[in-house]
């Protein structure tokens, strides 16, 4: 059981024995505890640092831990009143979209995760990060204030990962992915524009997009992905001048842009006098055997393609590291956003980020990452087709952290959904990636999250109990 799994199992415990105590009650002592449930010294002092943040208790040093007071509302008192929020809101709408229900909740224990898109913890290189970390702590200026637009040496590094001819100068670290998604859709385009998205696409960015106040408008895909006569389409009618693609290892399908399509793509949006924003999420999330295609800003000299990759895909997600790549005055308009937005990323997370990407153990993580994502996607593609074989896999993707599958005419994604999470198995309903109505429905599942590969065949037989029972729609 992980560290973060018994504190959490001992604090349930213990709020509901404080529940049965009275205020100045004293708690048993540490060495109690431990002998009592069986944990180590560090859980019970978090436990106790977690109910004395929610008031539940107080600690006295050399007494002992007892029963907080309980705050009681006056006989004047009612329930908080927020509704004034409403009227103080007004005007300022945001749709979080696929924001909601992502990879960031909290799921029942016991409960499969094949939603989300973040690493299980056996999958990350969490000793070589620790070790990058202490190392980059131990610098003389591992807390000095970080350049705008980051560390040379870890802007030389992504240049380098972008290839071609992509310079440091031409790089800005962020922090993480997903912010950098905001400020490029809040830099690229005025509240109300359109900007074109492949279609079903990452639920993220219809939300960041949103948020920005900009209108998703959808293109479709097809095997080779995006399809260019369609993308010229959609922006001869809306005027839009801003693409948001996911040319490798797209997500949700899997898909790589075709060879012949990844040229025109740049010159359909170059054309039409735009920004092609390339999220290249995925670039070390390959499952082995086959190259994967070097980017699109690799290949483009004006400018027109704007470059997102991150490290907390293939790495952790508390490694919010990554970065843009862009050229021109776009890259000024962007640290200029960095300045009023935070300054700067952490100077400690781009040193150990530098510390990380330098040694040979990273070059070695992201192998055994490979062969462990293609074994894991292998065991729920064979599982799902023994269990479930009228649903549709749609391709069995190269790379990623997730299949792509459509289900029968008669099952609903929400119905499946919510009948595969009463059966412990945590899914992602397909009608969230797409900008518009669905074509039919689909659900994304993930292979990366579960603790154990045997866990994707339990999870496998698991939605079969659950959606034999579901009515016909």
């Amino acid at each position: 059981m992980s560290d973060s799994s018994s504190t959490e199992m001992l604090t349930a415990i213990l709020r509901t024995e404080i529940a049965a105590l009275e205020p100045g009650d004293r708690l048993p002592s540490s060495r109690e505890l431990i002998a009592r449930h069986g944990v180590g010294p560090v859980t019970v002092s978090r436990a106790i640092a977690l109910l004395a943040a929610e008031g539940m208790v107080v600690t006295r040093p050399g007494s002992g831990t007892y029963v907080a007071a309980r705050r009681r509302p006056g006989p004047d008192e009612g329930p908080p009143d927020t509704s004034w929020q409403t009227v103080a809101l007004a005007g300022r709408a945001f749709d979080p979209g696929g924001a909601a229900n992502g990879p960031l909740e909290e799921l029942p224990p016991g409960t499969i995760p094949l939603s989300g898109g973040y690493l299980h913890e056996s999958l990350q290189p969490t000793r070589e990060l620790s070790s990058a970390l202490a190392r980059a702590a131990r610098r003389p200026d591992a807390w000095h204030r970080a350049p705008v637009s980051g560390l040379t040496p870890l802007c030389a590094l992504f240049a380098r990962q972008a290839g071609n001819d992509v310079s440091p100068e031409d790089v800005l670290v962020t922090g993480g992915g997903q912010g950098a998604l905001s400020m490029l859709f809040r830099a690229l385009a005025a509240p109300g524009s359109p900007v074109l998205v492949e279609s079903p696409t990452y639920p993220g960015a219809l939300a960041a997009a949103r948020a920005a106040g900009l209108r998703p408008v959808a293109v479709p895909m097809d095997s080779d992905g995006i399809r260019p006569d369609l993308l010229a389409d959609a922006f001869a009618m809306t005027g839009a001048r801003l693409l948001y693609c996911q040319p490798t290892f797209h997500n949700p399908t899997g898909t790589v842009l075709a060879p012949d399509r990844r040229r025109q793509v740049v010159d359909v949006a170059r054309a039409a006098g735009a920004f092609l924003i390339e999220d290249d999420f995925a670039r070390h999330l390959g499952h082995g055997g086959t190259p994967v295609p070097r980017p699109l800003v690799a290949d483009d000299r004006q400018g027109t393609v704007v470059h997102l990759t991150s490290l907390t895909k293939p790495a952790s997600p508390s490694l919010r590291i990554g970065a843009l790549i862009a050229r021109g005055p776009v890259m000024q308009r962007l640290r200029g956003m960095r300045q009023v937005d935070d300054f700067f990323t952490a100077r400690p997370l781009q040193e150990a980020a530098v510390e990380l990407l330098s040694t040979p153990a990273w070059d070695r993580h992201l192998r055994a990452l490979a062969t462990a994502l293609r074994a894991r996607s292998t065991a729920l593609a064979t599982a799902l087709a023994q269990e479930l074989p009228d649903w549709t896999l749609t391709r069995h993707p190269a790379g990623g952290l997730h299949l792509w599958l459509r289900l029968p005419a008669h099952l609903t994604d929400t119905a499946v959904a919510d009948a595969a999470r009463l059966h412990g198995v945590s899914v992602d309903a397909g009608h969230r990636y797409f900008p518009t109505d669905p074509p039919a429905s689909h659900l994304r599942l993930g292979f990366a999250a579960a603790a154990d590969p045997a866990d994707l065949t339990e999870a496998a037989h698991r939605l079969a109990t659950a959606t034999h029972i579901l009515p016909r729609a």
